[in-house]
């Protein structure tokens, strides 16, 4: 490319040539010098107007910053109501937990405190038509937050305390000793003075005599540790559990022993089989029962076994019943 410069006084003319280089370079500066002028002219303009409030560029400098607060202020608001939505489905299902914990304190009796049924920022018992609301606010959404966040940490406290009570009444409800020994048969002989049947003279009789085929299965009472596994001249092939808090249970008269001293044994676990070894005029299971060392009448505790079980078994039809009535 080639560029002539004439001079109309001097009369005469020079020629200026620019190659592919000098021109894209050329290009370059001129292109810094309109973006140098278009940032002192934005700068003096734009800016200067905008802060001292020039009628036009004043007004449009607003209108955007209105409209970017405005999409602000709905991102927020969105992100607002979506926290107050979850904040309400974990309050729905706080009040479920604060149900289920009382119905469980109930079995485990352990009565809850005042407080610690009351929902955090609402009283018992309120309802109605909904006639008007608003959005809560951050600090309002914070702060329900922080009253859910501690009423869970006191149910979870307490959800700690009602397992390890029920807990313990379970262990406990397993180590008493009030599972039938041989399931279906009834007692032939009772505990207390009666006549011997071989001397026919009065004789305590220390347990319950439950008449059985021979083969029969014979039950721990309880869960415990098999402390004795002999053969006892009058009570033949026995077997003796220790259930704890000095609870023994002892099984006389077995054809066969199916554990051995030291054996740990769950309750109901078959133990031995029903015979008439030692001292005995026929097939039967000869169950006592003592409790720090002395002997005791081994009906109360089959007794109370049969009393949990029909209490159980009511317990459990009853949220059968509650259950189908809440579905219809």
């Amino acid at each position: 490319m080639q560029v002539i410069i004439m001079d109309a006084r001097l009369a005469r003319s020079q020629a200026l040539t620019l190659s592919g280089t000098r021109l894209v370079l050329a290009g370059m500066l001129l292109s810094l010098v309109l973006m140098g002028v278009s940032a002192g002219l934005y700068h003096l303009v734009f800016l200067k107007g905008a802060r001292e409030g020039w009628p036009v560029i004043g007004d449009l400098v607003r209108l955007v910053a209105k409209d970017d607060i405005d999409q602000r202020e709905r991102f927020v608001r969105q992100n607002l109501d979506a926290m107050a939505r979850k904040l309400g489905e974990m309050q729905a299902r706080m009040v479920q937990l604060e149900s289920l914990s009382d119905r469980v304190s109930g079995l485990a009796g352990i009565p809850l405190p005042a407080t610690a049924t009351d929902q955090p920022g609402r009283a018992p018992g309120q309802g109605g038509a909904l006639v008007a609301s608003r959005p809560l606010s951050m600090q309002e959404l914070q702060r329900m937050l922080d009253e859910l966040d501690e009423a869970s940490g006191q149910r979870a406290d307490l959800m700690t305390v009602l397992e390890s009570r029920l807990l313990d009444q379970l262990l406990s409800k397993h180590m008493i000793p009030t599972q039938a020994p041989v399931p279906g048969q009834v007692v032939g002989s009772g505990f207390g003075w009666r006549i011997d049947p071989l001397t026919g003279r009065s004789a305590l009789h220390t347990g319950l005599d439950f008449p059985a085929p021979t083969g029969s299965d014979i039950l721990a009472a309880a869960g415990g540790v098999v402390v004795t596994q002999e053969f006892h001249p009058a009570y033949g092939h026995m077997v003796e559990i220790d259930h704890g808090n000095q609870v023994i249970t002892r099984y006389a008269h077995a054809s066969r022993v199916l554990v051995r001293r030291g054996d740990l044994v769950r309750r109901g676990q078959k133990i031995a089989q029903v015979g008439t070894s030692g001292r005995s005029t026929g097939p039967h299971l000869h169950f006592e029962v003592w409790v720090q060392e002395v002997l005791q009448d081994p009906t109360k505790f089959l007794a109370a076994g049969d009393a949990a079980t029909r209490a159980e078994r009511s317990s459990r039809r009853a949220a059968v019943g509650g259950r189908a009535v809440a579905g219809r």
